[in-house]
């Protein structure tokens, strides 16, 4: 199965790459390397604010992350042109808005992970990772999920 059938399978519809909230650009290539800058949780387009832990369940934070994966996606897309070209994910770092009794940040990022892996598959989907608790991110965001992806030369 392709990367469009299985997006089509999940009933997912990439996004157009979001425009940056500040001075930064939304990827950067080196070499087979893409690096995507973090993207922050939305949900009806606006972002999706809320502390894990005080008044977000770790099942909500999961579907946040989820809808960041999704947008990275499409940032991806942007950024190589094609899915296809994706070799592999290399790495995911995770910032959950969280207070600092909570302790489920690495169940929160499953929810992009999960979604990655069942995109690229095992193979090239399954990806080293990082998930931290933070005080707070912009806009008040619930999760903040970076990305980098090896892509074929």
């Amino acid at each position: 199965m392709t990367i469009a059938e299985r997006l089509q399978a999940l009933a997912i519809t990439l996004p157009a790459v979001a425009t940056p909230a500040a001075a930064y650009v939304p990827y950067v290539q080196t070499g087979k390397l893409v690096f995507l800058s973090g993207h922050i949780a939305k949900r009806d387009g606006k972002p999706w604010v809320g502390q894990l832990g005080l008044d977000m369940t770790t099942a909500e934070g999961q579907a946040a992350a989820r809808a960041i994966a999704i947008d990275l996606l499409g940032t991806l897309q942007a950024a190589v042109g094609d899915l296809g070209r994706v070799r592999r994910i290399v790495k995911v770092l995770s910032l959950v808005n969280s207070t600092p009794a909570y302790t489920e940040q690495h169940l929160v990022t499953n929810g992009c992970s999960e979604l990655l892996v069942a995109v690229f598959g095992a193979g090239v989907g399954a990806h080293a990772r990082s998930a931290f608790g933070v005080a707070q991110l912009p806009l008040g965001a619930c999760v903040e999920i970076e990305l980098t992806a090896e892509v074929e030369a």
